[in-house]
């Protein structure tokens, strides 16, 4: 075979391979529906699993191993013809450093999820087009853990992802599907990304970086470690003086509640009685959790 078709093909297969930078498990759960067409729904789940694992969202080269452990599990409550309505939970984690221990990152309930889909449609992203409301939803959310993983690894590293999901949510109104507007509630996708990329919550992603950073090195220093995550959240304390229970603080501890109680129910002792007291005045809806934590 020519040399210069087999580089080629080499460079197909490679490229191919090693584009995706997400390792997301999609579930469609059609409990709710009576008599679904269950072949329509298999076939729509295996189209979102190979939209989401093989786009290439970021032009990154990323080892098996690398790849974002996500998942997206979407209930469906009616359906009329090709039109569904539902909800997407969305979480994320993120491999701690030097061992087998994965941190929850993002933890996300969207209620408002409606969506039309014809089976075998294909599934297309382009940033800057509306394709589908589907669409849409799903590669906001795809961006949105590719830029809250960054911000574990490097202070407002995330912020490049946080643009396109922004860009995505603008372009994605013209649609007219609820949750993309602030007139559609005060806790939705509209509000999700406009406060990631806003500089008044820039405390609670240095409190996401700083955070891992800690947990990254549980391992070295315990102790030390321990009072790093305690540092970082205390910095949220800043942000809820400024804006008391924020949405997104709401949706950090939705991630890492019980992450918290389990960091500082253990291990060597440090003095958390000031933690305690941020806690409760930042997340009271937590309240019975930070009373489990043992000190």
């Amino acid at each position: 075979m020519n040399n210069k078709i087999v580089t080629l093909l080499v460079f197909l297969i490679f490229g191919f391979a090693q584009a995706q930078q997400l390792n997301c498990t999609v579930t469609i759960n059609t409990e709710r529906l009576p008599n679904p067409n269950q072949q329509v729904f298999k076939t729509l789940q295996t189209s979102l699993s190979e939209f989401v694992n093989k786009t290439d969202w970021t032009g990154t080269v990323l080892k098996q191993n690398e790849r974002i452990n996500c998942s997206m599990y979407i209930t469906l409550s009616s359906n009329s013809s090709d039109q569904f309505t539902g909800t997407i939970q969305v979480q994320s984690s993120r491999l701690i450093y030097n061992s087998t221990y994965s941190s929850p990152v993002f933890n996300y309930n969207d209620k408002d999820f409606n969506f039309n889909y014809t089976e075998y449609q294909p599934l297309l992203f382009n940033p800057t087009t509306f394709e589908s409301n589907l669409v849409s939803v799903i590669s906001f959310y795809s961006y949105l853990i590719l830029g809250l993983d960054a911000d574990t690894f490097q202070m407002g590293a995330g912020s490049p992802y946080f643009e396109t999901a922004q860009n995505i949510a603008n372009v994605a109104q013209q649609g007219g599907s609820k949750g993309w507007t602030q007139s559609d509630g005060v806790q939705n996708r509209y509000f999700l990304i406009n406060d990631l990329v806003s500089p008044m919550y820039s405390d609670l992603r240095q409190t996401l970086f700083l955070y891992h950073t800690g947990l990254d090195n549980m391992t070295v220093d315990l102790k030390t470690s321990k009072e790093k995550v305690k540092s970082s959240i205390v910095l949220i304390a800043k942000l809820n003086s400024v804006k008391p229970n924020a949405f997104l603080t709401r949706v950090f501890f939705d991630a890492k509640s019980d992450e918290i109680v389990s960091i500082f129910s253990g291990g060597p002792s440090i003095p958390i009685t000031d933690l305690t007291e941020v806690l409760n005045r930042v997340s009271p809806l937590n309240s019975t959790k930070w009373a489990q934590i043992k000190f």
